[in-house]
């Protein structure tokens, strides 16, 4: 048996140094490939990606797994092989269903339609980016019904993006958020909201890398391991072991928005850099669990990144590095980065507002796999679910359906990932807290690195080895809810707007 371990190792193996070769050319696809070699990389990506999808599906990786799973050697295996086996011979089912010439054509579309949004983005025209987006919608459903053709293809991305997720629980749970946040939102438009002209001006984009640089490692990122470049949107990449890749966008008049898109980036990276390497090519070092993943990016960007002790002990070296910052008082900072106020764009988007944006998109996907809304009408459904979710309409395709880069790469069912990581974040919050004590303490002191070490142990060091709900059951011994969030943000808020 533990041959066959060896070898399912050594073939995962395989399948990951083609997949290393992939992920580094999306990098250089979206951070520093000229225009005209947009094709020639998006060939080469549907090139190793096919390359890798051939070693997925062959009959030898196919006989493995099955070898594996037969309930004899199963049970003699350990927690992170079973893991392993179980998913990937799930994986494969649904792989050699797809046609092989079908996977490239998409893999490549997939690229390519990458470059048009950014294109369509920044001329903020969505009949750019229309026929390759509609493309990508008819493809990925096919993709889906080759893959699970028994099943409704928006429950199988769920399923893909956040393990053991389906639609009925994120509409209870969505639902709750929704109905909890009405009466908080009212309060706050009805509390006096704060001056926050001192923060005008501008901030050289040299000094907020420099700010970046600095905000990461104070957070525990680990520059040996990893490294970080300017993208349209924000990301972070898995290169291949012992490279984590951020990017952040940046602009000289709005230094918040990379500040926050750097500590999330960084919530990220952190998970990764920090899974136990004893899992090496095997399932549990994919973190392909996205609702654990963003919980952990947006616990650093919100619970502790909008704190007011994550900021007291470093907050002159803030106005050292962009010196606008030295005519802010420290109160006003503080009230800027908890405004709740409704904003177009999701990524520069509060706390509390962001829940919405997210409700949105995934509405609009379900309407999308539901086949109730066509390409041509997104820009429309978009503007008319901003001014009926958030209360404001987009003006421009920039600023409405165009912002996100998901869907060019066919992500759909990851959005809602967002959002559960934030519900997932109000759960952990309250388990860290009782082990711990005030977080707010700990980083007043200086001492944000014991938070991470406990998100090291708690979390990222089992990468995927456990799903979102059993990580939940472990940590907090109950249900997923809506609730600890909310209690949270009613707390929070009117504490901040006195009510």
């Amino acid at each position: 048996m533990n041959n066959s371990v060896a070898r399912l190792k050594d073939h995962m193996k395989k399948i990951e140094q083609y997949q290393t070769i992939e992920n580094l050319l999306y990098w250089d696809l979206a951070t520093m490939t000229p225009e005209k070699g947009v094709d020639s990389k998006a060939e080469a990506i549907g090139f190793f990606s096919t390359e890798a999808f051939r070693l997925s599906t062959s009959e030898e990786y196919g006989s493995l797994l099955k070898e594996l799973s037969a309930p004899e050697n199963y049970n003699t295996l350990e927690p992170a092989i079973k893991v392993t086996v179980r998913r990937e011979l799930r994986d494969y089912e649904r792989f050699c269903r797809v046609p092989e010439d079908f996977y490239t054509e998409y893999v490549t579309l997939k690229a390519r339609s990458q470059r048009a949004w950014e294109t369509a983005k920044k001329a903020s025209d969505f009949s750019v980016y229309a026929p390759y987006l509609d493309k990508i919608i008819q493809m990925t459903k096919q993709y889906v019904r080759y893959m699970e053709p028994d099943q409704k293809p928006y429950e199988v991305l769920l399923d893909m993006f956040e393990e053991g997720m389906d639609s009925q629980t994120i509409d209870r749970v969505f639902e709750e958020l929704k109905e909890g946040l009405r009466p908080l939102l009212k309060k706050i438009r009805e509390a006096e909201q704060p001056d926050l002209s001192a923060l005008k001006g501008t901030y050289p984009i040299s000094g907020q890398k420099k700010l970046q640089d600095m905000l990461l490692s104070y957070m525990g990122f680990d520059f040996t391991k990893g490294t970080t470049a300017e993208s349209e949107h924000p990301f972070t990449s898995e290169i291949g072991s012992g490279d984590i890749r951020i990017t952040n966008h940046f602009r000289e008049e709005d230094p918040l928005a990379a500040i926050f898109s750097a500590i999330h980036e960084g919530g990220h990276a952190i998970f990764d850099q920090n899974i136990d390497p004893s899992y090496a090519h095997t399932s549990v070092m994919q973190v392909n669990i996205m609702g654990l993943h963003e919980s952990q990016s947006r616990f650093y960007e919100n619970i502790l990144g909008r704190n007011p002790g994550f900021w007291s002990p470093i907050y002159t070296k803030l106005g050292k590095l962009l010196p606008h910052f030295q005519e802010v008082p420290f109160d006003t900072f503080l009230k800027a980065i908890n405004h709740v106020e409704p904003s177009m764009i999701r990524i520069d988007a509060d706390e509390v507002t962001y829940c919405l944006h997210i409700i949105l998109r995934y509405e609009i996907e379900r309407a999308i796999f539901n086949d109730e809304v066509t390409t041509e009408e997104l820009p429309a459904l978009w503007n008319d679910k901003m001014e009926e979710l958030l209360g404001i309409r987009p003006a421009t395709d920039a600023e409405g359906v165009l912002q996100d880069t998901h869907w060019s790469d066919g992500s759909f069912g990851y959005f809602p990932s967002y959002l559960l990581g934030s519900v997932y974040d109000g759960m952990f919050l309250e388990a860290m807290e009782k082990e711990l004590g005030s977080i707010e303490e700990i980083m007043s002191k200086g001492e944000i690195m014991k938070i991470t070490k406990w998100l090291n142990t708690n979390i990222h060091q089992n990468g995927s080895l456990y799903t979102s709900r059993e990580v939940i059951q472990r940590l907090c011994g109950k249900e997923i809810s809506a609730r600890p969030l909310l209690d949270y943000f009613n707390k929070k808020y009117s504490e901040i707007y006195s009510f």
